[in-house]
C-alpha cells in the first residue's frame, strides 16, 4: 500500500501523466481495490489499452515506478528544506515583533466551545470573542465515527470556499467491527461556522467531550433528520442510475423512465427529493459513469478533489457536486451465519434485516438482482409473499413468505425469506442490478431497522403476468 500513497500523491501533482495513473491502478488491482483500479484505467486512456494488449515485461514497469518514486522523494525532500527555512524565519520573526494570536483551535473553558481562530491569517479577536454568526444560514450536514480523529485543517479548508455553507453540522456514525451504523436519528456530534471577520468558531454538542452543557439544538436534531432520510432517497436513485447506466450504456432520459413499469422498475417508486435531485445527480453521471468503465472513483480519487475517507470527511467538493453523502453503490450483503441481510453503502450499513435462510442449500457467492417484481404469481399472500427480487438467472431469490415464523431459521429450500415490511422496504431501497453477495461471518448482529420505512410512491405495475415463477422456496 506505501506504493499506492507515493503514486497517489504523484497523480494529484501530475494529472496528465497517464503512465502514473496506469500503475497507479496496477497496485490497486493488486490490492484487490477494483473500482479504484477502473478509474485509474480510465484516466490512463491510451496507456492502459496499450500496456494490456502488449507483451510488456515486468521489469520495464518496475524501472518506470521506481523512477516515479524517487523523483517524488526528491521532490519531498525539496519541500522539507522549504519547510524548514520558512520555519526558521516565522521563530525570527516572532522574537522581533510584538506578540499576537496565533492560528489554532482553542477550548473556551467558560463554554466549552472548541474555536478557530484566524481562518484567513489575519489578527482577530481573541478565542473567547469568536462567536457563531450564521445561526439561521444553510447548513452543510456531514456525519462521521463517533470516536473518529477530525482533521482541522480539513475543515478550516472546507470553510474557507466561498460556495461553501456559512455552517456545517457533524453527525456521529457509530462503529461495529469495520462497518459505520447509519441508524435512525444520528447524534449531532459538533457544529462549525464561519464568522464575519474570517474566522470559525466550533461547538461540541456531546457533554463528556466539552466538559460543558452543550446548548439546545432541537432544530438542528430536526434538521439532521431530514437531512438523513433525503440521504437514503438519494442513495437510492443514484445507484438506480448506475444500475441502469451499466445496463444499458447510457444515462436514463428521465425520472419515469427510472420508474417505468415491469421490467423497467429500476426504481420502485419516487419522492420529491428524487425529483428535486434528478438533475443534479445526472450531472454527476454524466462525469462520472461511462459505458467501458462504469466503476465511480470513491472520494480518494476524485476529480473534484474531495477528502478521502470512507464518507465520513465533510467535503465542500462533494456539496458542489451534488453527490448524495452515501455516494457508493447500495449493495446486498447476506450473512448466513447470522441470518442477516445488510443494505450497504461502502463501509456504512444503512439496514440490516433478520432472514430465513436454508443452510448448505443457500448457494454463496456474487449474485446481482434480476427481476424485481411485485406479488409473485399473481397474489401477495403466497408462498413468495408480497415481493421477490431474483438472484442473476437462478431459482433462487429474496422474497416474501407465508411462514414468517421461519425467519431467522434455516427452513427454507435455499431462498432468502424476510418479513413483509422488510422485503417491501428492501424492494424500495436497491434498484435492478444490484450486487448481491452471500457469504457467513461478515455482518453484525445487530438489527437496524428505522421505524419510518423509506415507502417512496409507485404508480406503475410492477407485477408480471406473463411468468410463473418457480423460485425454490
Amino acid at each position: 500500500m506505501k506504493n499506492s500513497q507515493h503514486l497517489k500523491a504523484y497523480v494529484q501533482m501530475h494529472p496528465d501523466n497517464k503512465m502514473a495513473w496506469y500503475l497507479l491502478g496496477k497496485e490497486y488491482y493488486k490490492n484487490g481495490q477494483e473500482g479504484k483500479a477502473n478509474y485509474c484505467f480510465n484516466e490512463a486512456g491510451e496507456v492502459y489499452e496499450a500496456f494490456e494488449h502488449s507483451k510488456v515485461p515486468g521489469e520495464v514497469l518496475r524501472e518506470y515506478e521506481e523512477g516515479l518514486m524517487r523523483a517524488d522523494q526528491q521532490r519531498q525532500l525539496s519541500k522539507l528544506k522549504v519547510r524548514r527555512w520558512l520555519l526558521g524565519l516565522m521563530f525570527l520573526l516572532l522574537l522581533i515583533m510584538p506578540s499576537y494570536v496565533s492560528p489554532g483551535i482553542y477550548i473556551d473553558k467558560e463554554t466549552g466551545k472548541r474555536q478557530v481562530n484566524n481562518l484567513a491569517g489575519d489578527t482577530g479577536p481573541t478565542p473567547n470573542e469568536v462567536t457563531i454568526e450564521a445561526e439561521a444560514a444553510e447548513i452543510l450536514f456531514t456525519a462521521e465515527e463517533v470516536n473518529g480523529v477530525t482533521s482541522g485543517k480539513a475543515f478550516m479548508n472546507i470553510l474557507q470556499n466561498k460556495k461553501t455553507p456559512a455552517r456545517i453540522a457533524v453527525l456521529g456514525l457509530e462503529r461495529s467491527g469495520k462497518w459505520l451504523l447509519w441508524k435512525e436519528k444520528l447524534p449531532l456530534k459538533f457544529t462549525v461556522a464561519k464568522t464575519g471577520n474570517g474566522q470559525a468558531a466550533y461547538q461540541d454538542y456531546d457533554p463528556v467531550a466539552c466538559s460543558c452543557q452543550p446548548p439546545e439544538h432541537g432544530e438542528l436534531t430536526a434538521k439532521a433528520a431530514q437531512w438523513q432520510e433525503q440521504q437514503v432517497e438519494k442513495a437510492a436513485l443514484w445507484s438506480s442510475i448506475r444500475a441502469f447506466a451499466n445496463s444499458k450504456g447510457r444515462s436514463p432520459a428521465s425520472l419515469k423512465e427510472l420508474a417505468s413499469p415491469f421490467p423497467g422498475n429500476w426504481l420502485a417508486g419516487t419522492t420529491p427529493a428524487m425529483k428535486v435531485s434528478f438533475m443534479t445527480l445526472m450531472k454527476a453521471a454524466a462525469e462520472t459513469i461511462t459505458p467501458t468503465l462504469p466503476a465511480i472513483p470513491d472520494k480518494q480519487l476524485s476529480p473534484a478533489g474531495a477528502s478521502g475517507g470512507t464518507a465520513a470527511t465533510p467535503s465542500a467538493a462533494i456539496s458542489e457536486a451534488g453527490m448524495p453523502f452515501l455516494s457508493e453503490p447500495l449493495t446486498i450483503i447476506v450473512d448466513k451465519q447470522k441470518h442477516r441481510l445488510a443494505v450497504t453503502s461502502g463501509s456504512i450499513i444503512l439496514r440490516n434485516y433478520e432472514v430465513g435462510l436454508g443452510g448448505n442449500k443457500t448457494p454463496e457467492g456474487s449474485f446481482v438482482i434480476s427481476d424485481k417484481v411485485v406479488n409473485p404469481n399473481g397474489h401477495d399472500n403466497g408462498e413468495f409473499g408480497s415481493r421477490g427480487l431474483q438472484l442473476s438467472d437462478s431459482n433462487y431469490a429474496i422474497h416474501g413468505t407465508n411462514e414468517p415464523e421461519s425467519v431467522g431459521k434455516d427452513e427454507s429450500l435455499g431462498c432468502i425469506r424476510m418479513k413483509r415490511e422488510d422485503v417491501e422496504e428492501l424492494f424500495a431501497l436497491v434498484p435492478r442490478g444490484t450486487k448481491v453477495q452471500i457469504s457467513k461471518g461478515v455482518l453484525p448482529a445487530e438489527l437496524l431497522i428505522p421505524e419510518d420505512r423509506f415507502s417512496p410512491s409507485a404508480t406503475q405495475n410492477q407485477t408480471n403476468p406473463h411468468k410463473v415463477y418457480h423460485w425454490l422456496n
